[in-house]
């Protein structure tokens, strides 16, 4: 059962290989990966930062940590930070 007194601040991390370097515009959005929803700000970094490492050689390949709880609950940043 999670912690109640943790909030639950969920996290996607996507990725995908862009048109250019000047925009987050991805070729192909069927070849977008969803890497995975997380719990917390801590654990979606590190799966970006693992991805990212994995792909380094490609500079069109980038993946984005998104702030679901944000989206989900505007006014909750105003109550807890990550």
């Amino acid at each position: 059962m999670p912690d109640s007194a943790q909030p639950q601040l969920l996290h996607l991390v996507i990725g995908g290989e862009l048109t250019d370097l000047e925009h987050t515009t991805f070729k192909d959005l069927d070849q977008v990966e969803i890497v995975g929803v997380y719990p917390n700000y801590a654990t979606a970094h590190a799966a970006w930062k693992a991805k990212a490492q994995q792909t380094v050689d490609n500079a069109h390949m980038r993946y984005f940590v998104v702030h679901l709880h944000r989206l989900l609950d505007p006014g909750q940043d105003a109550k807890h930070s990550h």
